[in-house]
């Protein structure tokens, strides 16, 4: 059961969410912190107490600091909650060298939408008419306001949804049109669209005279890039392609070209993610209701309205040490936009295997698993075992962890206390997590985990709070009544919902607060949009990407190859009960789904001599990997696909160890350049075993 308050969650949880109490008592968790005794991925442990932990830990990083630097250690986590503090600790540490999962997952929008527009936008997916769908799958891949917001437009408000994807998923299933695109060829289906708005002059001209730079120089990229071009590329028709664009035109501002997070990744994921965007500013739906949007935060809403309508979070006052050394990713200018956004997550292996630009000597993970997330898993195998030292924090020994010098019990969500998170949308709204049972074992939450290694390492000026009610207090600038309200609440949200471009929003604003920021003459706040760009405007074309990746600056079609002609596609995708990586051991999870059967085509089955239910070799240079055949029409014949996060190496995972594929085993380790992507469509042979 979810907080009713949530309102952008109906009250409700996912999966994942719901199966916390099957987590929670699971007898396979780890609840004492673990020191290795045999040789790496040996599977030997031994318990430990925290202090033998912490003073372990202390004395190997501060001797790799003394005897390499602070560089030589690469701090890394799942982007989300309690994330900074392992990179706090890296502050204080001196390393520059913090990594988020962005890379292995949401990287290509993020990167794109910051180039483009200056920082991450949002979809009003709830308000639109039209949503256009490249493989977001929002029906398996859930997030719960989202999800919501997709199933609120096409229930209540009867939007249309067309899907290009090569196979038939559960949002594909829910849409009005599905068209089995090619794998990796998105972005020509895209460019396309864009051709059709620009030639028949049905894109936003005011808009687009506003606010953007560049578009001259698109609109001759793109204009040969008629729906017949991409017809030949993508195996979808011309004719729809253009209906399909007129449709959307039509409706516009209130549709949506959904960016997405995972599609057929390939190594022009920055020119994919950057046209779709770009199909979205031809519509001129930014700051429109069913378009897109920027978060609301405090800050920049108090402004508007005049007044303090909502607390601005801030952060405890910390002076950590200026860090002088190069980050292992700064080898290629390519790939600056990066630098301060998670990182190339893979470099660590480069570090690790060929000294790229250094060598590393530690890493110290949390709430992460790339042994599944990265692509080749034999090398980051032999990386983890060149590596001097390694700490992983988790609630199971996963398979990265498995190859870890000490493992660190974490507390689930059910046993620890977080601190306050801004989940601002339309307007300033926060949310804070509570422990609602006690501690089982000798487990501790992260935050708690950090500042103690923190503090045994002697960084203990870098943490002037002491627990979470300190930290609270300090996010809150002292302010007891906030804090009790969110407690109190769990979800609070301040002031009117606001689009910039929608009158109606803006008048209601504008009545509620006295002092607000007078509207425009046209009713609108337009002219407070702003864009966090070199030119202040929505980029179509960016001299600054130019500079740092030439030929990169206007959006451009390449050809890619994906594989051999005597290979098949292989795409992966997530379900709705797993994470990509961290739930597949979790007793009520693994009942649900324990296996991730290959997807084939009737057709290409039928020529391997293959039925459903049989044992299947899939194989390339990669990799070999044995799993089990589901035949079905719901794919092309030219593509194989899998669930990610399952075939588990390591037997620790007794419910998750040899269950079906592990497709990081069969994906080449491919940088996708700006974006610095792993690359997540390869190509694979089956046989019947």
């Amino acid at each position: 059961m979810g907080n009713d308050k949530a309102t952008p969650f109906g009250g409700s949880v996912c999966a994942r969410g719901g199966a916390g109490h099957s987590l929670l008592y699971d007898p396979q968790r780890i609840v004492k912190p673990l020191k290795r005794v045999g040789e790496r991925g040996e599977g030997k442990w031994q318990e430990i107490s925290w202090d033998e932990a912490y003073q372990t830990i202390a004395s190997k990083l501060n001797q790799i600091k003394k005897d390499h630097g602070a560089e030589a250690v690469a701090f890394s986590s799942k982007s989300g909650s309690l994330s900074h503090h392992l990179f706090d600790l890296a502050k204080g540490y001196g390393s520059p060298n913090t990594f988020t999962h962005l890379t292995t997952c949401p990287g290509g929008y993020s990167i794109a939408s910051t180039a483009m527009l200056g920082s991450k936008i949002k979809r009003d997916l709830g308000n639109s008419k039209y949503i256009v769908n490249f493989g977001h799958n929002l029906y398996e891949g859930i997030n719960m306001s989202e999800t919501r917001g997709m199933m609120k437009a096409q229930v209540e408000k009867g939007a249309k949804l067309v899907v290009f994807e090569p196979r038939f998923s559960i949002v594909a299933d829910k849409a009005d049109e599905w068209h089995p695109i090619k794998p990796g060829t998105d972005i020509a289906i895209a460019l396309a669209m864009c051709h059709v708005l620009i030639k028949e002059d049905l894109y936003d001209k005011a808009f687009v005279e506003r606010y953007v730079e560049g578009f001259d120089a698109f609109a001759k990229e793109v204009a040969q890039k008629t729906p017949e071009w991409a017809e030949q590329i993508t195996d979808v028709k011309a004719s729809d392609i253009t209906r399909i664009t007129r449709e959307m035109a039509a409706l516009a501002p209130a549709v949506c070209v959904d960016f997405g997070h995972r599609a057929t990744f390939t190594t022009e994921e920055f020119e994919l993610r950057r046209a779709l965007f770009a199909a979205n500013v031809l519509l001129g739906n930014i700051e429109r209701k069913g378009g897109l949007f920027f978060g609301k935060k405090a800050k920049g809403y108090n402004k508007l309205a005049g007044e303090e309508v909502a607390p601005d979070l801030a952060k405890p006052g910390v002076n950590y040490p200026k860090i002088t050394a190069p980050r292992i990713d700064q080898v290629d200018d390519q790939y600056y936009l990066l630098w301060s956004n998670g990182g190339i997550y893979q470099s660590i292996l480069d570090a690790t295997l060929d000294a790229k630009p250094y060598a590393l000597k530690g890493w110290v993970i949390s709430r992460s698993n790339p042994m599944q997330t990265m692509t080749d898993r034999a090398r980051i195998e032999k990386a983890m075992k060149q590596l001097d030292f390694i700490v992983c924090c988790d609630v199971y020994i996963s398979e990265t962890a498995a190859f870890a010098d000490i493992i660190l019990p974490e507390s689930t969500y059910l046993e620890r206390d977080e601190e306050i998170a801004d989940k601002s949308g339309k307007n300033p709204r926060y949310y804070v997590r509570q422990q609602v049972v006690d501690v089982i074992g000798d487990t501790r939450p992260s935050w708690q985990i950090w500042r103690e290694l923190g503090i045994a390492m002697g960084l203990e000026q870098f943490y002037p709070w002491t627990n979470m009610d300190t930290l609270r207090m300090a996010q809150a600038k002292g302010d007891a009544n906030f804090v009790n309200t969110v407690l109190e609440e769990g979800w609070v949200s301040y002031g009117k919902p606001l689009m910039l471009r929608e009158k109606g929003m803006v008048a209601e604003f504008a009545a509620t607060y006295a002092n607000a920021r007078k509207p425009d003459a046209d009713g609108t706040y337009a002219s407070a949009l702003k864009f966090k760009t070199p030119t202040g405007k929505i980029e179509l074309s960016s001299a600054k990407v130019e500079s740092m990746a030439p030929g990169r600056g206007v959006i451009r079609y390449r050809d890619v190859k994906l594989k051999d002609d005597d290979q098949l596609f292989f795409i992966q995708g997530k379900v709705a009960i797993h994470t990509n990586a961290a739930t597949h051991n979790i007793p009520m999870l693994s009942q649900l789904m324990s296996d991730n059967g290959v997807w084939i085509h009737p057709l290409t089955a039928g020529k391997l001599g293959i039925r459903s239910g049989d044992e299947i070799r899939v194989y390339n240079q990669t990799g070999s990997e044995v799993g089990t055949a589901l035949v079905t029409p719901g794919i092309r014949p030219d593509t194989v696909f899998a669930y990610m996060g399952f075939g588990s190496k390591n037997k620790e995972l007794q419910r998750a160890f040899n269950k079906g594929v592990h497709c990081g085993n069969l994906l080449p380790d491919v940088t996708s350049p700006v974006v610095g992507m792993n690359l997540h469509t390869t190509g694979v042979k089956v046989e019947k075993v």
